[in-house]
């Protein structure tokens, strides 16, 4: 079965993104982007820094900001919207409201025999294009694996949550799977989206995503990867959606569906027994 034209697209938007063109053509690409859409750069470099469109994509902040040091603080692991949040119940989450979906499908898991998550709490965070793209541990984590499940790049936004059942399930995502340091579970789903040439997740430089791909693969980490709270672990190449899924009585969310979170903002905190 050949690739989805969404990938299709997607692929070419990313080339043309990563292209760098001379110096007056990039600056106008640039510039035209960030007016466009409205970015705010207050907290990155001037547009004219950025040497390809994707560059500008993936900006780093200039100045990133100051991440509670209580141990069960629960930050912002992005700059978001929150277009869904609740309870799992039989194994079934929210793309939005309206539109539910099976968790072990989006985690890549079959049947209904895994209920490690049952009763636990869903977040989705919605990253629009004029967000900042990098993304962040929510607190201190052990990642476990990690699994690359190919898929096609339909646009995440709202209006299409509202439509198209099983949004989340068609696309291409990469799943972590982690613990907190109290020893609750977690996965934290990366989900492509159209125009996403990449997602990129630092500490694994065998993913390879938007490839003609016709299997999951899985990293297994015998020796479990640790990170700090707001450690970065990688990126979008363009807006796309964080979801997070946590057994049953291991954390409290502190926001509400369709506010807007910052990274770095406490968001919720993690139940220490």
């Amino acid at each position: 079965m050949g690739r989805h034209f969404s990938s299709f697209i997607s692929y070419a938007f990313g080339k043309f993104a990563a292209k760098k063109f001379s110096k007056p053509v990039q600056n106008f690409i640039n510039i035209s982007y960030v007016k466009l859409l409205g970015l705010n750069m207050s907290n990155f470099k001037s547009p004219k820094e950025y040497n390809s469109l994707v560059a500008l994509f993936t900006r780093a902040l200039e100045k990133e900001p100051l991440i509670d040091a209580r141990i069960n603080s629960v930050i912002s692991p992005c700059d978001a919207i929150v277009v869904a949040a609740g309870q799992i119940n039989q194994n079934r989450a929210y793309q939005i409201k309206g539109m539910e979906y099976n968790i072990n499908e989006l985690i890549g898991l079959k049947g209904n025999d895994y209920k490690v998550l049952e009763e636990g709490e869903f977040i989705n965070f919605y990253l629009s294009p004029k967000d900042y793209h990098r993304y962040h541990f929510p607190f201190d984590v052990k990642v476990l694996s990690l699994l690359h499940i190919p898929g096609k790049l339909f646009p995440v936004n709202i209006p299409l949550l509202k439509k198209k059942k099983n949004l989340y399930l068609e696309n291409e995502r990469v799943v972590l799977e982690i613990l907190d340091r109290f020893g609750h579970k977690h996965f934290i789903v990366l989900i492509g989206a159209l125009n996403v040439g990449k997602i990129v997740v630092t500490f694994e430089p065998a993913l390879k995503t938007n490839i003609n791909a016709k299997r999951p693969v899985l990293f297994k980490y015998e020796t479990p990867k640790e990170f700090k709270k707001g450690e970065l672990f990688g990126w979008f190449e363009m807006g796309s959606t964080i979801v997070v899924l946590s057994q049953k009585n291991a954390i409290k969310w502190y926001i509400n569906e369709n506010q807007k979170v910052n990274f770095g903002k406490v968001i919720g905190e993690l139940n220490d027994n």
